[in-house]
């Protein structure tokens, strides 16, 4: 919808704060930023489920490759931050 509607920015609101990679392990890392070919490469790797994160990061991938300007994953009591870069995990191109 973002890109048929033209939208500059993609903000995806869910329960968590944001991408974790290691997910539910002692390893567990939230990730501030992932460029398009760091989120392409864990997709591939499957660090991200089907019925959670893997949708919510191919949409931020594709956004992003489409030629939107920012796309966020991020908690709905966190937007406002995360669309100042405080908050969420935010793609590029990188």
């Amino acid at each position: 919808m973002a890109e048929s509607l033209g939208a500059e920015g993609l903000l995806i609101l869910t329960d968590v704060d944001g991408v974790k990679l290691n997910f539910g392990t002692p390893k567990e890392m939230s990730v501030r930023r992932l460029t398009v070919g760091e989120a392409k490469r864990y997709l591939l790797e499957g660090e991200f489920l089907a019925g959670s994160m893997k949708p919510k990061v191919q949409a931020c991938v594709r956004f992003t490759e489409w030629g939107g300007r920012a796309a966020v994953i991020a908690s709905l009591g966190r937007a406002v931050e995360s669309l100042e870069e405080k908050a969420g995990t935010t793609f590029n191109m990188g």
